[in-house]
C-alpha cells in the first residue's frame, strides 16, 4: 500500500507512534522513527519495522526546537533520500486546573503540540514542493497527517493546555490543508478518542476506571493503538487521494455526545 514511499513519524516509540510506525512498516514504507528520550525503545520499534524487509533508523529530536526539527528532516532527506508522508505525532500532557495551572506548563504543552507540529509539517513541505509528485511512488508529492484528538471538538476541564492544544492543531491542519492542496500536498488529521497507551494509565487500568471511560463510549471498548495506525495507514495511501483538510474521528462514538443517548 505504501511500498517505496518514505514516512517519518514524531513521538514513535510508545503508544499509538509506535504501532502507527510498525503499520507504516508493515504497509512498504521506509520508517524514520523519531523520539526525544529511550533510545532503546525507539530501536526496539526500528528493529520490528526492518523485520518487514523494509529501512528503519531512530532519529533522536525535540520536536519544540526548530533547529533540531531541521536537522532531523535534512538527515532523513540525505540518509532516505526524500520525505513522502509525515505523521506529526509527538504530543504529551501537563494537566492541572486553570488556577493552579503555571506558565510553564502551558507553554511546554503548546510547544510540543502545536508548534511542533508546525515546524515538522514546515520543513516536511519544502521537500515536497522541491520534489513534486512522482507518480509512481504517489498520486501525492507529500501527504501531513496531523496526530490530533477529541479534544479539539470536545472541551477537557483540568486540560486546558492540551484542549487548547488540539484545537490549534485543527485549525493549522485546515489552513494548511486550504494552502498546499493545489501542490499535491494532502493535509488530514486523525483525531483518536479513549485509546489503551501508558499517558491515560489512570483512565482504563482499575475495574472502575473502566467502567466509568466506557459510559463516554457508545461502541463500548476502548480503542487500541493499533486502531489509530490502521486509520492513519489508510489516510496516507492513494486510497484517500480525494481527502483533504479532513479529520478522521477514531474515537468508537465519543463525538456523538453519548451523554445525550437518553434524550437528554
Amino acid at each position: 500500500m505504501l511500498k517505496g514511499q518514505k514516512a517519518l513519524i514524531t513521538g514513535a516509540n510508545s503508544g499509538i507512534g509506535r504501532a502507527t510506525a510498525v503499520a507504516l512498516g508493515r504497509a512498504g514504507a521506509d520508517v524514520v522513527v523519531n523520539y526525544v528520550a529511550r533510545r532503546e525503545d525507539a530501536e526496539n520499534v526500528v528493529e520490528e519495522i526492518t523485520s518487514f524487509g523494509v529501512r528503519a533508523a531512530a532519529y533522536e529530536a525535540d520536536v519544540s526546537n526548530e533547529d533540531q526539527v531541521v536537522a532531523m528532516t535534512d538527515r532523513m532527506i540525505e540518509e532516505f533520500g526524500t520525505i513522502d508522508i509525515l505523521i506529526a505525532n509527538a504530543g504529551l500532557q501537563r494537566d492541572a486546573p486553570v488556577t493552579d495551572m503555571t506558565l510553564a506548563q502551558w507553554q511546554k504543552v503548546l510547544d510540543v503540540n502545536l508548534t511542533g507540529q508546525f515546524l515538522c509539517a514546515r520543513e516536511a513541505t519544502k521537500e515536497f514542493l522541491r520534489r513534486g509528485v512522482v507518480p509512481e511512488v504517489s498520486r501525492a508529492a507529500g501527504k501531513i497527517i496531523c496526530m490530533s484528538s477529541v479534544h479539539q471538538l470536545i472541551p477537557w476541564a483540568g486540560h486546558v493546555n492540551y484542549a487548547s492544544s488540539k484545537g490549534g492543531v485543527l485549525m493549522m491542519m485546515q489552513t494548511l490543508a486550504q494552502e498546499l492542496a493545489p501542490r499535491r500536498i494532502r493535509v488530514n488529521a486523525v483525531a483518536p478518542g479513549a485509546v489503551r497507551t501508558p499517558i491515560n494509565r489512570s483512565a482504563w487500568e482499575t475495574p472502575e476506571a473502566r467502567e466509568q471511560l466506557l459510559r463516554l463510549i457508545p461502541y463500548q471498548r476502548i480503542g487500541e493503538p493499533e486502531d489509530i495506525a490502521n486509520a492513519v495507514v489508510g489516510l496516507a495511501s492513494d486510497l484517500m487521494d480525494y481527502v483533504v483538510g479532513t479529520t478522521l474521528y477514531v474515537n468508537g462514538g465519543m463525538t456523538l455526545f453519548p451523554g445525550f443517548a437518553t434524550g437528554g
